[in-house]
């Protein structure tokens, strides 16, 4: 199998060449070739992001420039904003699997972005902090529960929306950010080495008339 294809897109508040960014770009790297992008409204230094559809057609066309000329699996991968609109762009994109770091459920006035995830299809992993408060993980659960999408959900103990953990949380456990993130990215490896090895194998064009079938 083609090594795998991850699009990785940016939360709302920092371009994909942020820190934390790239740091968890390296890390995907584990998994296949990573390709990140940034929404219109960044790369024209503006604060406030693009309606939804902007978002979802500018993250549709980074999706068909990495793509072109490869025929591997394909994973979209997202930080915050950028995961939603990711499942956005299943609805119309064939994707092998979703990798959500820190889907935003909860929306600005307290109401639940989960209309897209029911009408989901494709295997979905949500990497969410304990501490998040933009996804409470009881509300998390309660929509998993009627998600058609088979769904996984791996909690960052103490994280935060970015899936970082406090210093003080970290000294009493004895350990430091690296681990989190190294177990975090275990579960993430994990969860796509599932959902691939269900892919169905690529299909084979039918021969054309007179021409005969392949051994």
């Amino acid at each position: 199998m083609a090594r795998p294809l991850v699009l990785l897109a940016p939360g709302a508040g920092a371009p994909s060449s942020s820190r934390w960014m790239s740091a968890w770009a390296e890390r995907l790297g584990d998994v296949g070739d990573v390709v990140r992008f940034d929404y219109p409204y960044m790369r024209a230094g503006r604060r406030t992001p693009d309606r939804l559809p902007v978002l979802v057609e500018a993250h549709r066309e980074a999706l068909a420039d990495a793509r072109r000329g490869r025929h591997g699996p394909v994973i979209l991968a997202g930080k915050s904003m950028g995961s939603r609109v990711a499942c956005h762009v299943a609805l119309e994109e064939p994707v092998d699997a979703l990798v959500c770091l820190g889907y935003p459920l909860r929306g600005a006035r307290g109401d639940l972005r989960s209309e897209v995830l029911f009408a989901l299809r494709t295997p979905i992993l949500f990497v969410q902090g304990t501490r998040d408060p933009l996804c409470p993980l009881d509300a998390l659960e309660d929509v998993r529960r009627r998600m058609s999408a088979p769904s996984t959900l791996y909690r960052v103990e103490g994280g935060n929306h970015s899936l970082e953990v406090s210093v003080r949380a970290l000294r009493a456990a004895g350990e430091g950010q690296a681990e989190v993130d190294a177990r975090t990215l275990g579960a993430i490896v994990a969860f796509l080495r599932g959902a691939l090895e269900r892919r169905p194998p690529p299909s084979t064009p039918a021969p054309e008339a007179g021409e005969p079938s392949p051994e």
